[in-house]
């Protein structure tokens, strides 16, 4: 352990404090008189008060001891805020580090820039309230709770010169996805990653409640996280003097025992042995240092200290004298110059240049990216002598496509996903590399290694954070699911993908790599697990985002589903999700013509039709996604015996987006394409992966809109079979030859013979299913087509 600091070096760390305190205070108050010149006058105070003032001076406690940790060891930290609602804080400590004048240079470091700094804090125009994309030194939205410590261990995955201090408050402590994510610790190989200090910091009250860990004693915490594998280390008090001494001694340990730990293992020690990793447990008041009581009320170490502590301020004098007592408590004349700069020995505690936190490379991981390594796709091309008489697996192709890029980029990609790569049938990655394990093995186990580089943990919640910490650090990655269960990660989601939108206007964040996700296991093929598996509604979540922000594909077999994957890993600031099944399929397309068609985001496939060139069709049938084409290739198979004469056109979607109109989304088709395509007057039969209204939502700007007829997955469901499941919702191939007949003018009439034999077959299907628990064997086996296509 290092020597204890010296009792001047705290006493400059508590002025240090006090000036964050002091600032933070200010954001949520004032917006004139910064220095506190004069009395306060109620023009001084904003009409809104907002902000969050409980956690904040934790959370500035901790980045003053971690500056120190910086500036004595020359480290590299970045500092993830879990209570992001305590953006006051993370703001106040970056403008008094310089990081954020460097960035704002408007919000200049003396009293004019002060004022801004102040007016500007969840103010119209301003800034929001939490830590944000717009806060310098955060790769953690705030505004959400929950994924903290999950998005710290992704930074610190093949970063072994990092170090990662995550703040966990106690309020976050309680929700689902940070409970899972104290296991990180298991996956993280001192070797080749850097290191993650959990800081969870007990305040006590969350809005409006007790905390249960605050509430827990020492004791119990020591258990509970010594369980967990971490050594936990506690700091525990009220007055500042003794408190710094604290968290001065627990901070040399933990960095002492992790710099141990790391030089043990990269000095030949055992890869695969976990070490007991620190952790520091922090107690202190909520609303540290602010007014004790307001109108006779308890307010600090206590939940009304969580926002907003001193309410009236610019209606109540009183209010107003509490205010200015409690601001003028930290003596800013002590702190600041005239100039209102902050004073010279304040300024050395700070580190230099890119060891600051707020103006560290690992935060703004764009400037870090490097391209990925990519091989071509051709070169694991599945071999397509004609349409339909072959079988695949499209993502087993596209996993011996992952297994090179493994073996190209030995630091910078990594494969996320719940248990699910074998089931997924991503299994050829195996041949090159392992999942990622550091607690014991059994001599049967099997690929399980601590170098290994898939990232499997039964938590889709922890697949995400992971990736999207890995992502904001400069690197690139792959979560598979399956279908049903992505929607567990909605509203992480949903916070990656805000996050995306406001970085493109902020020049200094540089771009990074996308969020792809492989979705399969897909609704069509969930027949054995039933209902409960049965659910494509996550592409409707994220269609609903800004159209430059995200990316739907739906490719249609093996050779597809590379030229989507390739190309969705080689972008950047886009979120990419991608659908496609895992089961032997007929095959359509050979990579000549997959390029083409994916590169052109849907179009005709003339040889499925019946349609000449230049000819206008009768129908058109269209499908996107993998059982829906199958399916409606094999309608057309039955109208083409039923009606030889009927003029098909067929067109395949991959990419959804192409659907909409140009200036609704950057893919989107000229009105001219896509008549072109689906005509401006002629029914169009849908075939569509998901549920049928997206199409309608996508489509309602189009001429031809009014002739959609989509069949798609209508909430019905069971533990059926593969194709008893397209029947239930009326995708299979003989209702949508029905929907055809019966949607061409005049056709119905004529031919109502034909409608009943296609009625007869489908309950045939389901008397056969519900006898025999199996497809009627006319389906199985289907090949294209059973006739030779047209010239």
């Amino acid at each position: 352990m290092t020597s204890p600091t010296a009792a001047d070096e705290l006493s400059l760390l508590d002025r240090y404090w006090r000036a964050a305190n002091y600032l933070s205070v200010g954001q949520i108050y004032l917006m004139d008189n910064p220095l506190l010149r004069e009395p306060l006058k109620p023009e001084h105070i904003k009409p809104r008060l907002l902000g969050h003032w409980g956690t904040t001076p934790g959370l500035n406690f901790i980045y003053a001891h971690l500056n120190r940790i910086i500036r004595q060891r020359d480290l590299n930290l970045i500092y993830i805020c879990g209570p992001g609602h305590g953006g006051p804080g993370m703001v106040a400590n970056t403008w008094l580090e310089g990081s954020y004048s460097e960035i704002y240079p408007h919000v200049s470091e003396d009293a004019e820039g002060m004022q801004r700094l102040f007016k500007q804090f969840s103010f119209p125009g301003g800034i929001p309230s939490h830590a944000a994309p717009e806060t310098p030194g955060s790769i953690n939205e705030g505004g959400e709770l929950g994924y903290a410590l999950s998005h710290a261990f992704g930074a610190a995955f093949d970063n072994p010169d990092l170090v990662v201090p995550c703040v966990i408050g106690d309020g976050e402590a309680e929700t689902g996805p940070l409970a899972a994510s104290w296991h990180g610790i298991k996956f993280l190989n001192p070797q080749r990653d850097g290191a993650v200090l959990p800081i969870l910091h007990l305040n006590g009250y969350k809005i409006a409640n007790p905390t249960i860990l605050g509430r827990a004693d020492d004791e119990d915490l020591q258990q509970l996280f010594s369980g967990y594998g971490y050594e936990p280390l506690f700091v525990s008090g009220h007055e500042p003097q003794a408190m710094h001494a604290q968290m001065a001694e627990a901070l040399d340990n933990a960095f002492d025992k992790i710099a141990a730990y790391q030089r043990k293992a990269r000095n030949g020690g055992h890869a695969d042995a976990i070490p007991r990793w620190p952790m520091i447990i922090l107690r202190s008041p909520k609303g540290w240092t602010g007014p004790q009581t307001v109108d006779g009320k308890k307010v600090e170490d206590f939940w009304r200290a969580h926002q907003v502590p001193v309410s009236a301020c610019r209606e109540e004098d009183g209010h107003r004298q509490i205010l200015e007592q409690w601001m003028r408590s930290y003596r800013p004349e002590e702190l600041f110059d005239e100039s209102g700069r902050l004073a010279p020995e304040l300024r050395e505690l700070a580190p230099k240049g890119e060891k600051r936190m707020g103006a560290s490379p690992y935060a703004n991981g764009g400037l870090l990216r490097r391209e990925l390594n990519t091989p071509d796709i051709r070169d694991f091309a599945l071999e397509i002598d004609a349409p339909g008489e072959t079988q695949g697996e499209a993502t087993k192709q596209l996993g011996r496509y992952l297994s090179a890029i493994f073996q190209l980029n030995r630091d910078n990609f990594r494969l996320f996903g719940p248990d699910e790569t074998a089931s997924n049938r991503l299994t050829p990655v195996f041949d090159v590399t392992n999942r990622a394990w550091m607690e014991p093995k059994k001599p049967y186990d099997e690929q399980l290694a601590a170098d290994g580089r898939v990232m499997e943990i039964l938590s889709e919640h922890q697949c995400q954070g992971w990736l999207e910490g890995y992502l904001l650090t400069g690197r690139h990655g792959l979560f598979n699911c399956y279908e049903a269960f992505i929607h567990i990660v909605d509203s992480m989601f949903n916070q990656h993908a805000k996050w995306l939108k406001v970085t493109r206007k902020l020049g200094w964040r540089k771009p990074i790599s996308s969020l792809n996700y492989l979705l399969s296991s897909h609704v069509w093929r969930q027949d054995h697990n039933g209902y409960s598996h049965q659910d494509p509604g996550f592409i409707d979540h994220v269609a609903n985002k800004k159209a430059d922000i995200v990316r739907i594909y739906l490719p249609p077999d093996a050779n597809t589903l590379l030229w989507v994957g390739d190309h969705c890993l080689r972008t950047w600031d886009r979120i990419n999700v991608i659908v496609a099944g895992k089961q032997p399929s007929p095959q359509w397309l050979d990579m000549e013509s997959a390029i083409a068609h994916c590169e052109a985001g849907m179009g005709e496939w003339r040889w499925a039709g019946t349609c000449a060139e230049g000819e206008t069709p009768d129908v058109v049938m269209a499908c996107a996604g993998d059982v829906p084409t199958m399916e409606a290739l094999a309608a057309v198979d039955l109208l083409r015996g039923y009606l030889p004469e009927l003029r098909i056109r067929v067109v395949n979607v991959v990419d959804l987006m192409a659907l909409q109109t140009q200036d609704q989304h950057p893919h989107g088709k000229s009105d001219e394409e896509f008549d072109a395509l689906f005509t401006e007057d002629k029914p169009v039969i849908f075939a569509f992966h998901g549920y049928p209204t997206l199409i309608h939502r996508l489509t309602y700007q189009r001429n031809n809109h009014r002739n959609f007829h989509v069949h798609g997955f209508n909430e019905e469901g069971t533990t059926t079979t593969p194709f008893d499941m397209t029947v239930l919702n009326e995708l299979d191939r003989y209702h949508l030859a029905q929907a055809a007949i019966q949607q061409i003018p005049g056709l119905a009439d004529q031919h109502g013979e034909l409608l009943d034999d296609l009625q007869e077959r489908i309950a045939d299907h389901h008397r056969y299913v519900r006898e025999y628990g199996e497809d009627l064997p006319e389906v199985r086996g289907w090949k294209w087509p059973s006739q030779s296509a047209p010239e």
